[in-house]
Order: C-alpha cells, then sequence, then structure tokens
C-alpha cells in the first residue's frame, strides 16, 4: 500500500484539514498579520515626525537663548 499506513494519512489529512479548512483560518491570520506591520509602519512614521518637529522647536528655543545672550554680551 505504499510507505505510509492508513493511520499515517489519516493523521496528514487531520492536520491539513486543522491548518487549512474552517473558513480560510490561515489567509484571516495573515490579514491580521498585514494590518498589524501596517499600523506599526505608521506609527513610526508618526514618532518620527513628531520628534523632527521637537527637535525643530528646541533648535528655535536655542537660537532665542543664543540671541538673548548675544544681546546681553554686547551690551555689558
Amino acid at each position: 500500500m505504499g510507505a505510509f499506513s492508513i493511520w499515517h494519512w489519516l493523521i496528514v489529512l487531520a492536520v491539513v484539514v486543522i491548518l487549512f479548512g474552517g473558513g480560510g483560518k490561515i489567509s484571516r491570520l495573515m490579514g491580521d498579520f498585514g494590518k498589524g506591520l501596517k499600523n506599526f509602519k505608521s506609527s513610526m512614521k508618526e514618532n518620527e515626525a513628531s520628534n523632527d518637529e521637537a527637535k525643530a522647536i528646541d533648535a528655535e528655543k536655542s537660537e532665542k537663548v543664543e540671541t538673548v545672550n548675544s544681546d546681553q554680551a554686547a551690551k555689558s
């Protein structure tokens, strides 16, 4: 009958039915995984944008402090 007995084939069939049967569990799982990656990437972009804004604000503050310090030094 071949290399495998009927029990081997039944176990293989059960594994295939569990993995691929029942309404596309694998495709739904991969879709959820894809959505998770997409959300992760968008949150990373938002985080980078907020970091860039914070750096720009810090640069503006440091320029103002330097201007005030140089004005005070010129007055002295």
